[in-house]
């Protein structure tokens, strides 16, 4: 594979490019992640005792 003289740039493009997508996908899992947590603590809140029963 003979990218020429520009290679070092475009495989450095590609592999920035790579952690700049990783990194979005981690930033959204754990986006989501704390979403969950926050919304379930929001319904723990509306409980009313045991029964589970909206105050």
């Amino acid at each position: 594979m003979d990218l020429g003289p520009h290679g070092g740039f475009i495989l450095g493009a590609y592999g920035f490019t790579a952690l700049v997508i990783g990194g979005l996908i981690l930033h959204a899992l754990r986006d989501a992640r704390a979403q969950r947590r926050t919304l379930a603590a929001m319904q723990d809140e509306r409980t009313d005792g045991p029964s589970g029963e909206p105050s």
